[in-house]
């Protein structure tokens, strides 16, 4: 076999890795987020309750923003 024929090969086997690395990941975390939704204003609203404080809407907003922020 000769060299410019191995190198093609190796080319291509790593460009179908990458490609399939890429949709692979991607339906992983799309099947992630449809099982696990990213938090809500409900759940904020419920764990504030649970932890003994009362939920106003300001209160909820501001975590809200808060996460937002921290997700950039």
């Amino acid at each position: 076999m000769n060299l410019g024929l191995a190198i093609f090969l190796i080319i291509v086997a790593l460009l179908v890795g990458a490609t399939a690395g890429f949709y692979g990941a991607r339906a992983y975390m799309k099947k992630y987020f449809r099982d696990n939704p990213p938090i809500s204003e409900d759940m904020i609203v419920a764990m504030m309750s649970q932890m003994g404080q009362k939920p106003s809407n300001k209160k909820v907003h501001q975590v809200m923003n808060m996460m937002k922020h921290q997700q950039r």
